[in-house]
């Protein structure tokens, strides 16, 4: 069966750009194609796009907001800093393998409390998108949306994941129990360890929450079923029955 994206190709096979028209004759290609069987329009054609952004993301905050959802995810799970990996074996040796878990426990509830945030972030970032980013996603490789987003809202969910993180590691007792990780270390070891743990747990948030929007991209382009409204399905199926 032919796949959205190898109509969308076609379509843009057949075009000659030309100066500020470049946006409109791209969404008018791919008009074209869907017309036949589906009669959408340019705007529907875009909303369709703005609808998949909006279940993708909504779909990865509440996945990794859950309890666990960073945590038990192999994938993202956050692990002791890079630099401190020698603090761990130390400790773990040494028969403190309790306090690492809870350091690395606790890093991971911040950044599922900090993921709740970020569903606001990214519809503000589907709401503003334009005409040419639409054209940008449609003929871009598998992640063009999830680089749009992160594009568009980096600077925001640092700035918005921040606070939240901070917060929670103290609630969650992971700057207690990183202060203890390491100080405990520290006491057997010339090379004192220092980091900045709100930072360093933000950015695995951050990578987290991109990974898993990349994730739900995949599927939205790929598999029927998580095309979950009327106007997913008309977008990204209507030439499905058109098989080769």
């Amino acid at each position: 069966m032919k796949k959205i994206l190898l109509l969308i190709t076609l379509a843009f096979s057949s075009i000659t750009f030309t100066g500020c028209d470049t946006a409109r004759q791209v969404l008018e290609g791919v008009n074209t194609i869907y017309g036949g069987a589906g009669g959408l329009s340019n705007p529907e054609i875009v909303s369709g796009l703005k609808q998949a952004l909006t279940v993708g993301t909504n779909n990865s905050s509440q996945q990794l907001s859950a309890l666990d959802g960073f945590f038990k995810n192999s994938a993202i799970k956050i692990l002791v800093p890079e630099e401190a990996k020698k603090v761990e074996s130390t400790l773990r040796s040494l028969g403190m393998s309790s306090l690492v878990d809870k350091a690395i426990l606790s890093m991971n509830r911040a950044a599922e409390d900090a993921a709740k945030e970020s569903s606001a972030i990214f519809i503000n970032a589907v709401q503003q998108m334009t005409i040419t980013d639409a054209v940008n996603i449609l003929k871009g490789g598998d992640f063009a949306a999830t680089n749009y987003f992160k594009g568009k809202t980096t600077v925001q969910l640092t700035e918005s994941f921040r606070p939240v993180i901070d917060k929670a590691l103290k609630n969650t007792n992971a700057t207690k129990y990183w202060g203890d990780v390491t100080t405990a270390y520290n006491q057997f070891s010339s090379n004192k360890v220092t980091t900045d743990l709100t930072a360093y747990v933000t950015q695995k948030a951050m990578d987290g929450i991109f990974y898993q929007v990349g994730l739900e991209e995949q599927k939205i382009r790929r598999d029927p079923v998580a095309r979950t409204t009327e106007l997913l399905k008309k977008v990204f199926g209507s030439q499905l029955a058109q098989g080769s």
